[in-house]
């Protein structure tokens, strides 16, 4: 994602909140058609396991050179799975993998492929808001499986968990760098079916004093249950208004940012909080927000500390910022819809249940 997309963002905040307790999950029978307003059952995919095939997919950018997607076919064999190329994984229409037609079919056909075990995204960028409205998610609900990516991402696994019930995965895409910590992380999540703690890395002081990197600052403290929502707020503000927007009441909701102004920050999160999407939160876990700064030539700009203070303390909810999710090298994988507590004095999110079976 980058500072060139900016879209115009409007509407309200969508509809009612999905079943949360681990009894109402499914796995591969076919979920009943949701009645109008009620969000449909949880559904639960298998979860992965070694010598699976997985798809790989790009339903956002581009991948311009040979090497890249080399790397993420050998990196995903590395975690012992098989790859299959999505038909379209090495297309180009302008900065995007391929048409919208194209990038949006080869995810339905993954979902269809019984050879297919979970799909993974090859890259970010852009593009993923193009093709929310292609998916059939009615095909999705007969056949869920792991869906996980990041960053554009957002868009898809947060609609297809509010047309589906699926859980899908905020996780590294297969381009990522699939260091120890997040490797950790995603086995956990999506292949031991653990009901995972994401915490940040303890007591990394190298030559300081005290901890500076990954650092937990809290808002508010206390704790808060609720089922996990979120991911880029850029991407997630562009979805206000539209019946694949999630439903944040009674929710967690987890936020990060790369390569924005403090002022569009700010006015994200005024699309959220105008739209009433912060109106009825459990809680908020704010990621990293890398690299988002004051304007060039600003004279004077609100601080992320200041605009994260405007907008989350009168909620009177626990808060805490820092987590280890965003653009950056070691990430949680953050399952999408999953139930889970939050502890914001400690900085940790904890799973209820297991997020695959």
């Amino acid at each position: 994602m980058t500072t060139s997309r900016r879209q115009l963002l409007t509407g309200a905040a969508a509809t009612a909140l999905g079943a949360l307790s681990p009894a109402h999950a499914q796995t591969a029978a076919p979920a009943r058609a949701a009645r109008p307003n009620a969000a449909p059952d949880l559904l639960r995919a298998r979860r992965l396991r070694p010598g699976d095939t997985l798809a790989l997919v790009s339903p956002a950018n581009a991948t311009y050179e040979r090497e890249p997607l080399e790397i993420a076919v050998e990196s995903l064999e590395a975690l012992g799975f098989k790859v299959k190329l999505g038909a379209n994984v090495r297309g180009r229409y302008g900065q995007f993998g391929g048409t919208d037609v194209q990038r949006a079919a080869d995810i339905n056909e993954a979902f269809a492929d019984d050879e297919v075990a979970g799909i993974l995204a090859l890259t970010g960028g852009s593009g993923c808001n193009r093709i929310v409205d292609k998916l059939n998610y009615a095909l999705i609900r007969r056949k869920p499986k792991f869906f996980g990516g990041f960053s554009d991402l957002t868009s898809l696994v947060n609609a297809i968990h509010k047309q589906t019930g699926l859980i899908t995965f905020h996780c590294p895409v297969a381009g990522s760098e699939w260091n120890e910590f997040s490797l950790q992380h995603f086995r956990a999540v999506a292949m031991d079916a653990q009901a995972d703690l994401l915490q940040n890395p303890q007591g990394e002081r190298g030559a300081h004093v005290v901890q500076r990197e990954d650092r937990i600052s809290t808002l508010r403290p206390g704790l808060a249950r609720g089922p996990l929502v979120g991911g880029n707020l850029a991407v997630l503000s562009s979805l206000a208004g539209s019946p694949y927007f999630p439903d944040t009441r009674g929710a967690i909701l987890f936020l990060e940012e790369i390569n924005e102004y403090i002022y569009r920050v700010d006015r994200m999160l005024s699309t959220l909080r105008l739209c009433g999407a912060l109106d009825q939160l459990a809680g908020v876990v704010l990621g990293k927000f890398t690299n988002c700064g004051p304007g060039d030539g600003s004279y004077g700009t609100l601080t992320l500390d200041e605009v994260f203070d405007d907008y989350f303390l009168p909620l009177n909810i626990p808060v805490y910022r820092g987590a280890m999710i965003g653009h950056i090298k070691r990430k949680f994988t953050v399952p999408v819809g999953q139930p889970a507590e939050m502890d914001a004095r400690a900085g940790t999110v904890r799973l209820l249940s297991p997020a695959v079976v």
